[in-house]
């Protein structure tokens, strides 16, 4: 006996194993999209992996996956559309888990207004915030409606989306979130109506999703912090009240209409499987870029995309 007790004295003295500390860049402020990073923190998920993970919201919202391939971080929040680019502009980049697994981005117009379908565009004037992959999705939607892009006046509204469509500078926008332009002008009494792109003839795309240095990064550290992600997104389907109690918690400025609407139409996007992913999905995309003439040529889904889970 008075062995046993001199053992767990000793073990309750040991300090217990550091955790592996992670760096995570946002490609936004923190919002509803966050959802499943935000509680797996609150909850304790990313400690019980043994993670110590620093979410760091960017100053400037294209930085975080450049920041990754220099290999001063260990982790981004970004886009599968502009994944392909940046990989055959040379970054070293690589999918590692999806966030959100259904676009969000949105081909905008008010309810109200005289566009019923995209055929209505023509010779309009359309709003945009980044260009690139927004002109290629666009012309893909109108092209379905025997409208090309040389038929609308394309503006750089920045990243004001819906103020733009609401105060009649453009009659469309693209590049609206639906979780949240839509919420966003119906509080405003100015409500709009989507015309949803994965719908329109653009190929279905994981819109966030958690980029990686493959040269660089800890799988096994990135599999725990996937592991610990579905956990949360778990949590969040199972108790969406409760969920959403902690996440607001966080901050005041997460306490209000718009980010609680916004939290309800994302819930049903966040991925239930964070590493696993659709191979063909990332092909097909791949595809559609070098068709569209944004790429060259179509590189294999695994210098796209890779499962640190798959042993």
């Amino acid at each position: 006996m008075k062995k046993m007790l001199t053992a767990l004295a000793m073990l309750a003295a040991t300090p217990a194993m550091a955790a592996d500390k992670m760096t995570v860049l946002l490609d936004w402020f923190i919002n509803p999209d966050h959802g499943p990073i935000i509680v797996a923190q609150e909850k304790g998920y990313f400690a019980d992996q043994g993670l110590e993970v620093e979410i760091v919201p960017p100053a400037d919202p294209s930085a975080p996956p450049r920041l990754v391939a220099a290999g001063q971080a260990d982790l981004a929040v970004s886009y599968q559309p502009q994944l392909h680019l940046q990989i055959h502009e040379g970054l070293p980049l690589k999918r590692v888990g999806t966030l959100v697994a259904t676009p969000l981005n949105c081909l905008l117009v008010l309810e109200n207004g005289p566009i019923k379908s995209p055929a209505d565009l023509k010779d309009k004037k359309i709003g945009f915030s980044v260009a690139g992959v927004e002109e290629a999705v666009l012309g893909a939607v109108l092209g379905k409606y025997d409208v090309s892009l040389s038929d609308v006046e394309m503006i750089n509204v920045n990243f004001s989306l819906s103020p733009s469509l609401m105060s009649g500078q453009v009659d469309a926008v693209i590049g609206a979130y639906r979780n949240f332009e839509l919420n966003q002008m119906d509080i405003e009494g100015e409500p709009g109506t989507c015309f949803y792109i994965e719908e329109e003839g653009v190929p279905s795309y994981d819109e966030l999703i958690y980029v990686a240095n493959p040269e660089t990064m800890d799988a096994d550290k990135v599999a725990r912090f996937l592991r610990a992600t579905e956990l949360a997104t778990q949590y969040i389907v199972n108790n969406p009240e409760d969920s959403w109690k902690i996440f607001s918690s966080t901050s005041t400025e997460l306490q209000d209409e718009l980010n609680a609407r916004a939290w309800v139409d994302t819930l049903p996007r966040f991925a239930l499987r964070p590493a696993g992913f659709d191979h063909g999905r990332y092909a097909r995309f791949e595809a559609f870029l070098k068709d569209s003439g944004m790429i060259d040529s179509i590189n294999p889904v695994d210098a796209i995309a890779v499962d640190v889970t798959a042993k």
